[in-house]
């Protein structure tokens, strides 16, 4: 038997194999000064500040703010830039070693208004620097028009006028009431109460009352609506099945459930930022018991004034899928409106939403339980609104964002409060369990939208690169 030695270099070959390579994930780099002048270096801070500030404001995801903050900084040549986002600040700080003086400034951000039209403009600015690399020589001139252009989107009046929302809202209600198998009726009823709830918090909000608050008047209204259909339809000439109450209620909880950042939160948590995911979560949950404490409220004084509060069961909903599509792309629409998206976006997200209840029902036909069939059809929405909203030119929050409104569980909460109240020691059980699944239903939307979009990230990612040579 013949044992081939093998050669020195072959070994080494071997060893270089075996052994790892360079680290994946720098840590520790140490700071230089690459001689980037002090204007421009604070110039270029602070435009990623505002631009982050703005972008966090307006809705965007925590992600999304810190990856614009990094690229604009990095487009003025400042590479050793370290960004910090929590839920109501951001922070950048420019080491440039142990000769110069670091350079750190920071952004509150005091308010929340989904605003998605000025969050186009304000991510279009952000991307002309990656469509026109800024020159060293022109950096000054540059930031000068580039602050001109964003001091242009956020003072830009809002796309809509206010009672354009209202309307939208109410017509968001309507469609609601149609797709839990409600009539006309029921979807113009509610449409009136939720045009109520819009005015009444929209000028309590003005007044400086907290958003806790505002949920309790909200969820009140709706149920208020509600026990005074129980007391008034046995004296009409219609049947409570004609225009069932909890459908009212439903809707206009559906509206209120709609401002919630569910979304956000759950893909800050899995995007790696755990502080501002739990403050998101804390809000959500804070603003969901003002829905549930308005709620309970109102029954538990409309019982001990003795109305007869009863359960009335929804009829079947025997509207056909395509006329239940529609409607849930017109609820997409509508609350795209309400968040002042543009034309576009809000068209591109009635499809979206259309597509979600399609892909809801499809799914509960084959058994698929609610919480379920929500996750996977919002894991579509959460799909495409990341594949195609760059090649649409619109923002992917708000085809994810709106197109998931058609699935929020309105109704279950309005059920499992009704069952608490009503009946609380036999009522316990089956009311926690009912509101349990409405949690998880909620769960199931936010984390099949975010791993929805994670999925499509390399696809997206993948087209950037085969574009790049032919663009350059």
């Amino acid at each position: 038997m013949v044992v081939r030695m093998r050669r020195p270099w072959q070994v080494r070959h071997l060893a270089r194999r075996a052994l790892g390579g360079l680290p994946t994930t720098p840590v520790g780099a140490r700071a230089r000064d690459v001689g980037i002048d002090d204007i421009v270096a604070q110039g270029a801070i602070e435009l990623a500040l505002r631009i982050g500030e703005a972008m966090l404001s307006l809705g965007a995801a925590a992600a999304d703010v810190t990856a614009h903050v990094g690229r604009v900084v990095r487009a003025f040549g400042l590479d050793g830039c370290q960004v910090d986002l929590t839920f109501t600040s951001i922070t950048v700080s420019y080491d440039r070693g142990v000769t110069v003086h670091p350079i750190t400034m920071m952004r509150i951000v005091r308010d929340r208004i989904p605003d998605y039209g000025r969050l186009a403009g304000v991510i279009e600015v952000a991307r002309s620097l990656e469509e026109h690399p800024v020159i060293r020589e022109e950096a000054v001139e540059r930031l000068e028009q580039l602050h001109a252009d964003l001091d242009e989107v956020v003072t830009a009046p809002q796309a809509y006028r206010r009672w354009i929302v209202t309307v939208a809202l109410a017509t968001l209600a309507g469609s609601v009431a149609l797709l839990l198998g409600g009539g006309f009726g029921v979807a113009a009823v509610a449409g009136a109460t939720t045009a109520l709830i819009d005015r009444t918090i929209w000028k309590l909000g003005r007044w400086g009352l907290p958003p806790f608050f505002l949920q309790v008047v909200g969820a009140a209204i709706a149920t208020l609506m509600a026990v005074a259909l129980l007391v008034v339809v046995p004296r009409l000439p219609v049947e409570f099945e004609v225009l069932p109450p909890g459908l009212v209620v439903a809707s206009g909880i559906v509206v209120l459930l709609a401002g919630l950042s569910l979304v956000g939160a759950a893909e800050d948590a899995i995007s790696g930022f755990p502080i501002t995911a739990a403050a998101r979560s804390f809000e959500v949950v804070v603003l969901t018991l003002g829905i549930v404490v308005g709620i309970g409220a109102v029954l538990d004084v409309a019982s001990r004034v003795g109305v007869a509060l009863e359960v009335i069961q929804v009829p079947p909903n025997t509207t056909p899928l395509a006329l239940q599509a529609v409607a849930a792309a017109v609820v997409a629409v509508a609350w795209a409106v309400a968040s002042y998206a543009r034309p576009r976006a809000a068209l591109v997200a009635a499809v979206a939403g259309a597509i979600a209840w399609i892909t809801f029902t499809g799914l509960s036909d084959l058994g698929a339980g609610p919480a379920v069939a929500a996750a996977l059809a919002a894991l579509v929405v959460g799909f495409l609104s990341e594949f195609s909203a760059p090649r649409l030119h619109v923002p992917s929050i708000v085809i994810s964002v709106c197109g998931i409104v058609p699935l929020l569980p309105g109704l279950a909460i309005y059920r499992g409060m009704f069952q608490l109240v009503t009946d609380p020691a036999a009522g316990l059980i089956v009311g926690a369990s009912t509101l349990l699944g409405a949690a998880m239903i909620g769960l199931g939307l936010a984390a099949g939208v975010t791993l929805g979009e994670f999925l499509a990230s390399p696809l997206r990612l993948g087209t950037r690169r085969r574009r790049a040579p032919s663009e350059v």
